[in-house]
């Protein structure tokens, strides 16, 4: 998925896309440990997809704490 297109997503969608690239992940590894994964490639591309969207929560997190503390 795009950077654009997960930013412009809200915090409870981006928990469901984590989710999901969490057991796609699980699926991923199962594969690569019982030597039926015939493209290592995925595997990362999943892990780093991941990570983007546990990062963009990080964000949106702080930026709904900063904007808590502006307002109180």
């Amino acid at each position: 998925m795009e950077l654009d297109e997960l930013r412009q997503m809200t915090a409870p969608d981006l928990r469901v896309k984590e989710r999901e690239a969490r057991e796609e992940i699980f699926r991923l590894r199962l594969k690569l440990r019982t030597n039926q994964l015939d493209n290592h490639a995925g595997y990362r591309r999943a892990r780093r997809e991941l990570a983007l969207i546990m990062t963009l929560l990080g964000e949106k997190a702080r930026r709904e704490t900063a904007s808590e503390k502006k307002a109180g």
